[in-house]
């Protein structure tokens, strides 16, 4: 009786940070297959890993103990209170694919008996058009490193020449063994994300610079331990992917006018003079390595903005 003034918990309530068993099993189960099936990078798996521990924690507050609980109402309900957190649309998209992604392998594996993240739809997100280098400023910096300064000249010229040439993601160019090269083909071979394969072609001026790193530059760093990677650092291990940024950065405040870039402004650039010289979407998507086309769009965009901007500037009645 002495009690009586004290409510009790409801029944379903959880403990704050642990998931009734079900949940739990069912998020694990989905790790492995975002990082086993999909191949997810680890940024990606902890980043939707994050989101659907989240979800599944709002369903477990709203009294669902295993995955078929999970409804449409409760995924939207989740959603409008991460929409309360002032999250960027990006983010709140992001949050909205990995609940859809978890639902859709809930239903695939067995553990619930509908999808009702099909039906969750996802924050329309405005996509910045990123920066870009013009071609006459590509070419100045392509010339900045000064290939007879030593192995880390011929080493970051061949870098430059070959992130512009081909468009590789800063990951996948530190990633390169020198027998992902097909000198003969002018042709590298890329790992791209979801562990996909592609081969890309190098031009005559990325290619004359990697032989020259090859030949004069590579040697001089090659130590026991160096492997087979194609870039090295200044110590003979592969070349990682913060020296690459800090040493396109560096590079870039050379070039006059150039905003700082990093290394995936280069992927930019390469797409957006790709277009601009009259290669099709498609081509530009497969070099890339972009999943849908939709992704590759945006390029299309940049270059409409380019028009406009010249046309303004020199048209009399723009």
């Amino acid at each position: 009786m002495g009690d009586r003034g004290v409510a009790a918990a409801p029944a379903h309530a959880p403990v704050p940070d642990q998931l009734p068993p079900a949940l739990d099993d069912a998020l694990a189960a989905f790790e492995t297959y975002l990082r086993d099936e999909r191949a997810f990078s680890a940024h990606t798996v902890r980043a939707y890993l994050g989101d659907v521990t989240r979800l599944l924690r709002h369903a477990a507050r709203s009294g669902v103990r295993e995955p078929d609980g999970i409804t449409l109402p409760i995924l939207r309900s989740w959603l409008a209170l991460e929409r309360t957190t002032r999250h960027a649309d990006s983010t709140l998209a992001r949050r909205a694919a990995a609940a859809r992604a978890f639902t859709a392998h809930a239903l695939r594996t067995g553990r619930a008996s509908t999808d009702p993240g099909a039906g969750l739809a996802s924050p329309k997100v405005r996509r910045a058009l990123p920066g870009v280098l013009t071609e006459d400023q590509a070419a100045t910096l392509m010339a900045v490193p000064d290939p007879e300064a030593g192995p880390v000249g011929l080493r970051d010229r061949a870098v430059l020449e070959v992130l512009y040439a081909t468009g590789l993601r800063v990951g996948e160019l530190v990633g390169l063994d020198i027998d992902d090269l097909d000198r003969s083909r002018r042709l590298v071979r890329a790992v791209g994300k979801g562990n996909k394969e592609r081969s890309v072609p190098l031009g005559r001026p990325a290619m004359d610079a990697v032989d020259a790193w090859l030949t004069r530059g590579r040697p001089a760093l090659t130590t026991p331990t160096s492997g087979p990677a194609l870039f090295l650092g200044a110590r003979g291990g592969r070349l990682d992917q913060r020296a690459v940024r800090t040493m396109v950065t560096r590079y870039l405040g050379d070039v006059a006018g150039a905003a700082a870039l990093g290394p995936h402004g280069l992927r930019h650039s390469a797409a957006t003079h790709l277009l601009a010289g009259g290669a099709d979407l498609r081509s530009v998507q497969e070099l890339l390595g972009h999943a849908t086309l939709t992704t590759t769009q945006i390029y299309t965009h940049v270059s409409v903005e380019r028009l406009r901007a010249s046309y303004e500037r020199a048209h009399p009645r723009a």
